[in-house]
């Protein structure tokens, strides 16, 4: 038997339903005997909503009120009654059990499933198995719409059923139509119709993912705006109702192993994928989520892995899996099984543990644990900052995507970023340099498309891009090297900086308006190295927290804020893609450069790559400049050049208030670059965040 299903909710009807999140308010339907061609009752309800607020198209499609949904049942309570008279009708056609049938798939994996979910109460077992109506119509007539375009009406329309939709109630004709519809393809003898029902996946499979396999990209989406706590399992109760592949929930790691707010998402085919970013800006608590299509190559860099190793660790299915973080240095299984405890049991005792270590074999401090239910890894998460020797240990729930993104690409493999041979050290004085001062003469342009180039952004200036300062387009990055919707650009005077926020804010590129405010040189700087604007005003770079970044280059700021020299040392093919060439007319300006021609078009905060937790290297060699390099930087600078080889030292953990002479009394009895003290480099806050310390000196 077939329980014919039809829903609406208090927003968008049709191809949009469910995709603004309002609740169910209405659910109909109507038991289906297949052998017999009889039918049971058919059943109306109406759902009270938490919010009875109806949309303008909800009022006018339904003809429901806020006060007739007043007096209705809440969700739980229609599902409820749903079961007992399914039960009740199929008692009297003689049958036990049904499949749902519905008009597409939005009311099931869309409504019911998403709304389910956030209200903390099970869908019973029915809804996770449902035949589509669209679909089986198209295979019983090959020669209908496609499914995509196919509706109620239009498949009566194809049969020639004349049904007049204004004399039944909302909902009642659509159940009655679709049953007219089920009966019609019955007439036809199609053999292949009702045998293979959706599944909605009720639990997410965990699993390893392996860098040979492959990945399509059509079933690959970028979750954007997690809460840095988000598990695999949260992001998967996100996309309630979609099925997403096994190992397919990949979150993305900073260039420290922190988690960055970002997980790439595999789901089983590409209509799993096209649903999931219809739930664009929809909320995980608080907080809503942005979801973007992205590339099977982008999810195997994040989850991909071959590591013999982890590959053994993560063979135990349907784990769940504990990070540690903070462990000492000297910690051994034991400790590490002592300190978890009997009331939370590790999965194969000592098999259980994966220690993560550097390349050299030194502990980083991370390990991650596998426990075999729910209940003992809620008893581990119960001694996040309990003591183990003398350090306190932060325990995390995480994925087997992030085993594979900490152990393989961050310690026994190449980066997640990529880096380039080792630019020079010395601070060489650039020749493209980012005012500092107070003067208005800026204007940051926000919200702009991840799509968009310079050119976009010289077309979107209009006139005005006669007025912007030579080498003054600075885009910035996000930690992943792509364009994070921010870009700012120096004008020649603090008026036309001003005429352009009046005259462009708001304005139009592509499909998305773009917000253009004046601001000064001194913002700028503090937004591109890593700081933010708000009501308040400036708040600086967080020390510890990583800058922006570009995919493909790692490189030493300089101690102003500026376009690094250095970067003209490597072509610059291997910094940015080629810019296209804007089309000249008759009525064009004189050409201006916008940007460097032999360095990047784009200002990004180089930072260098570290493991996690950040940790100073043993040597400085990976500091020390190809030869060809320092020989440049000699003819083009008077700055002090190293001698050799380690003769540059780094000191972590000084004192706030530390000055010269603190330091040269603390290096007394050694020689250091005279020069009145000129060997001092104290470190900027653009240069500390590249080295990831609180406050540093650079000795030489």
């Amino acid at each position: 038997s077939l329980v014919v299903l039809f829903g609406a909710t208090a927003g968008a009807y049709g191809a949009k339903l469910g995709s603004d999140e309002r609740e169910l308010i209405l659910l109909v339907w109507q038991v289906v005997d297949l052998p017999s061609k009889k039918v049971g009752t058919l059943h109306k309800s109406l759902v009270k909503a938490d919010n009875l607020e109806l949309s303008d198209q909800c009022r006018e499609v339904s003809g429901l009120t806020p006060e007739g949904l007043g007096k209705a049942e809440p969700l739980d309570r229609v599902l409820q009654q749903f079961s007992q008279l399914v039960s009740s009708d199929l008692k009297v056609l003689g049958r036990s059990s049904y499949t749902l049938c519905s008009d597409g798939q939005l009311l099931i994996r869309q409504v019911l499933h998403p709304e389910t979910s956030k209200k903390n109460f099970l869908l019973s077992d029915c809804f996770y198995s449902f035949y589509d109506l669209r679909k089986e119509f198209h295979t019983c007539y090959p020669s209908s719409a496609a499914v995509k375009d196919q509706t109620i009406k239009t498949m009566a329309e194809y049969l020639g059923l004349g049904m007049d939709e204004t004399e039944e109630d909302f909902g009642v004709w659509q159940v009655k139509t679709m049953v007219a519809i089920i009966f019609s393809m019955l007439s036809e003898s199609c053999n292949d119709i009702f045998t293979e029902p959706e599944t909605v996946k009720c639990k997410y499979e965990t699993g390893p993912c392996s860098k040979s396999e492959t990945v399509d990209s059509e079933t690959v989406i970028r979750a954007r705006g997690l809460p840095w706590q988000s598990s695999d399992q949260d992001i998967a109760r996100f996309f309630k109702g979609l099925n997403i592949a096994k190992g397919g929930v990949a979150l993305c790691l900073n260039a420290q192993g922190r988690r960055n707010g970002e997980a790439l998402v595999r789901f089983v085919n590409s209509e799993q994928r096209d649903l999931a970013l219809e739930r664009h800006k929809h909320h995980m608590g608080s907080r809503y989520i942005e979801v973007y299509k992205a590339t099977g190559e982008e999810f195997l860099k994040i989850a991909g892995g071959t590591s013999n190793e982890v590959a053994q660790f993560l063979s135990k299915e349907n784990q769940v899996i504990i990070r540690m973080r903070g462990l000492p240095f000297t910690a051994t299984q034991e400790d590490v099984l002592g300190f978890l405890g009997p009331e939370c049991p590790v999965t194969g005792g000592k098999e259980g543990l994966l220690f993560v270590k550097y390349p050299d074999g030194r502990p980083t401090g991370d390990a991650f644990v596998l426990f075999s239910c729910e209940e003992y890894a809620q008893n581990a998460l119960k001694k996040h900052k309990e003591i183990l020797g003398k350090r306190y240990i932060e325990l995390f729930r995480s994925t087997a995507a992030e085993v594979q993104q900490v152990v393989l690409n961050r310690y026994m493999s190449t980066p997640l970023i990529p880096t380039l041979p080792t630019p020079i050290i010395p601070v060489i004085p650039p020749p493209y340099t980012i005012a500092t001062g107070s003067v208005r003469d800026c204007v940051r342009l926000r919200g702009l498309p991840y799509t968009a180039g310079i050119d976009d952004i010289l077309e979107f200036m209009g006139d005005a891009t006669g007025d912007i300062k030579p080498h003054g387009v600075h885009m910035v990055l996000n930690q992943q090297g792509r364009p994070s919707g921010d870009a700012f650009i120096q004008m020649k005077s603090a008026d036309k900086a001003f005429m352009v926020a009046q005259k462009c804010h708001k304005k139009m590129m592509k499909d998305r308006y773009v917000e253009v405010f004046q601001c000064s040189g001194e913002e700028m700087n503090f937004v591109l190295m890593g700081g933010t604007l708000n009501r308040s005003g400036l708040s600086p770079p967080p020390c510890k927290l990583p800058c922006l970044s570009p995919p493909a280059y790692a490189a030493f700021q300089t101690a102003a804020a500026v376009i690094p020299a250095e970067a003209a040392l490597y072509q610059p093919q291997a910094l940015l893609p080629a810019t296209r060439t804007p089309q000249a007319t008759a009525a064009a300006p004189p050409a201006v450069t916008y940007y460097p021609a032999q360095a990047a078009q784009l200002y990004m905060n180089y930072t260098a790559y570290y493991p996690s937790p950040p940790v100073s290297p043993t040597t400085v060699g990976y500091i020390a400049a190809p030869p060809g390099a320092v020989a440049a930087a000699a003819t083009a600078t008077h700055t002090p050049i190293l001698p050799q080889p380690g003769a540059l030292v780094r000191m972590q953990g000084l004192p706030y208030n530390t000055g010269m002479k603190e330091i040269l009394s603390f290096f007394q009895g050694y020689q250091y670059a005279p020069d009145d003290y000129n060997g001092l480099i104290q470190l900027s806050d653009q240069a500390r965040s590249v080295l990831q310390a609180p406050k540093e000196w650079v000795c030489l």
